[in-house]
């Protein structure tokens, strides 16, 4: 059986979904990445809500779910201020 290597995306991604926040160095010395941040903007654009948390002692990145509010926002972005009618016809 052959073994399939792992890109870096997908263990960046295996490690954010464990639940924990993981902090922007770790990121580039664990994954040497030259820029977390760009790794972290491809996942959001893949669909991953990856939430920034920012503190006195650095920047974390996590795994979460989208609010309402974002998701509103999304469909607001897509469809503008039209106004839903359903029919049962």
């Amino acid at each position: 059986m052959a073994y399939t290597k792992l890109t870096k995306k997908q263990k960046v991604l295996n490690l954010l979904s464990k639940g924990r926040p993981v902090t922007w160095t770790s990121l580039r010395k664990r994954f040497d990445l030259t820029s977390p941040r760009a790794m972290i903007d491809q996942l959001r654009t893949e669909g991953h809500m990856v939430y920034i948390n920012t503190t006195p002692t650095g920047t974390s990145y996590r795994l979460g779910q989208p609010t309402k509010a974002i998701i509103a926002a999304g469909v607001k972005a897509l469809y503008g201020k039209q106004k839903f009618a359903y029919s049962n016809q």
